[in-house]
């Protein structure tokens, strides 16, 4: 079964692009918006006139947030709002991830951060939670491999707290302290926090994007688009000017 959240925004094929202000400690982030009438062809796209302002902090893509993957000084950003369990989210990461991963993270025009919107079920939440415990043995990011190399469907039980515990131990993790963080769900606030900060941006199904450039332009991509389409947002004018 595939949750009706995660298959909407996942078959979307149009786009907000929000343009505004990033990497202002504490400020504001300007909502304008410019419209992608096929996000297929983001060639196409057109900017519009300035629109009434939506002040959000820009916290929301920074904080409750995974560990950088890729060099924190590279140019642009890329922010995936997702969820273990979702069809889409495993989609994207067998189908588009690992070339992002080659032609950009890799060759450092690109970084990206992982946050959770566990909108599927509690596994997901204890999934999600899994892998902020592997970030305290420093595999994070290989954790959240795992999950996705492991998925098998939604709602099913494979990303279940006992299965949790057998994919720690194919990565090596310290039993006794994978063990003690599971058991606190000490990172159950900050999960719950990164949804909260999936909904002031106004996401209602995983997964979502926002890629920021040096220019202090945003651009929102929802659900599991093609690998074309994030080179031809990572390679725009739009995003790579400085």
């Amino acid at each position: 079964m595939i949750h009706a959240p995660s298959l909407g925004i996942g078959a979307a094929i149009s786009a907000a692009v929000i343009i505004g202000v990033f990497f202002v400690i504490n400020g504001p982030l300007t909502d304008n918006s410019f419209k992608v009438e096929d996000i297929q062809d983001v060639e196409k796209a057109q900017v519009l006139q300035e629109q009434e302002p939506q002040q959000v902090q820009m916290s929301v893509f920074s904080d409750n947030a995974s560990p950088i993957l890729g060099d924190p000084n590279a140019p642009i950003t890329i922010i995936e709002f997702g969820d273990y369990q979702c069809f889409y989210c495993n989609k994207f990461f067998h189908d588009t991830e690992n070339q992002i991963h080659e032609n950009y993270i890799k060759t450092g025009k690109a970084k990206m951060i992982f946050k959770d919107f566990t909108i599927i079920g509690q596994d997901s939440v204890v999934a999600a939670h899994a892998a902020h415990c592997a970030d305290e043995q420093g595999k994070f990011w290989e954790y959240h491999d795992t999950l996705y190399n492991n998925w098998n469907g939604e709602n099913n039980g494979w990303a279940s707290a006992e299965n949790q515990f057998k994919f720690a131990q194919q990565l090596g993790l310290d039993n006794a302290q994978f063990t003690e963080c599971m058991t606190s769900e000490k990172y159950k606030p900050k999960i719950q926090a990164s949804s909260e900060d999936a909904k002031t941006l106004g996401l209602t199904g995983t997964p979502a994007f926002f890629v920021i450039g040096p220019n202090n332009k945003i651009v929102k991509v929802p659900g599991a688009q093609p690998y074309d389409v994030f080179v031809s947002i990572l390679d725009s004018d739009e995003i790579k000017l400085q």
